[in-house]
């Protein structure tokens, strides 16, 4: 009974090197190894495409990256630009108004220049009309004293002596002041010196006689007084 027993048990330990047969593995083997040692360029390709797969917007975002820079810096160049047309815009205007402006002092200028000229004009003739005005009725005089004297000189002195009576009033009547009479302090702003005498009886710088009177018109001298003064 026993030997019947141990007959089916070694029967499978005979039949287990055939079941385990290595030469029909080696090609898994050989895939393994080949998968291991060199990389399949499908199953590379496939990780990439999976990758892909994965992340389909990366590239795109990465795009739109790159572009808002450009888009933000083109609105700012387009800013910039229309400030830059507004302030042009301004400066044009602010200069017609300055042209405009010059032009209208320009004329204005103008106009002034010639009101002044002619009211110039008007202040001179009217100046010379009082003038002669005032010095027509002493050449009148001259000219009857010299008709009627009949060459008497004491005529002729006569007629002299009213002409120089009336002299003052027409003087005065034009604003014009005679000044320079012996006696007066030598003032070198009014008097021309052209003689000078020693003499006690008369102060230092005291005009001693006036050769030729000094006339003036308002604060203005027509004319300086020429004299002799003393010491």
């Amino acid at each position: 009974m026993t030997e019947e027993k141990k007959t089916p048990d070694a029967a499978p330990a005979a039949d287990a090197p055939e079941e385990t047969k290595l030469p029909e593995t080696e090609p898994d083997d050989g895939q393994e190894q080949k998968s291991g040692g060199e990389p399949d360029p499908e199953g590379a390709n496939a990780s990439e495409k999976a990758a892909e797969t994965e992340c389909p917007h990366e590239e795109d975002e990465a795009a739109d990256d790159g572009k808002k820079p450009k888009r933000s810096e083109f609105k700012k160049l387009r800013r910039e630009l229309e400030d830059t047309k507004k302030s042009l815009d301004a400066a044009q205007k602010h200069a017609a108004e300055l042209d405009e402006r010059l032009l209208r002092l320009a004329a204005e200028y103008d106009n002034f220049r010639k009101r002044t000229q002619s009211e110039r004009a008007q202040v001179y003739a009217s100046a010379v009309s009082d003038t002669l005005g005032g010095i027509l009725p002493i050449i009148d005089n001259l000219q009857y004293a010299a008709k009627y004297a009949g060459g008497d000189p004491e005529k002729i002195a006569e007629g002299l002596s009213m002409i120089l009576s009336k002299l003052p009033d027409t003087l005065e009547k034009l604003g014009i002041k005679p000044f320079g009479e012996p006696g007066d302090k030598f003032d070198p702003a009014l008097h021309n010196a052209v003689m000078h005498v020693e003499d006690e009886e008369h102060g230092e710088g005291e005009i001693v006689e006036v050769l030729q009177q000094g006339y003036l018109y308002g604060d203005r001298v027509l004319r300086y007084a020429m004299v002799k003064t003393a010491n």
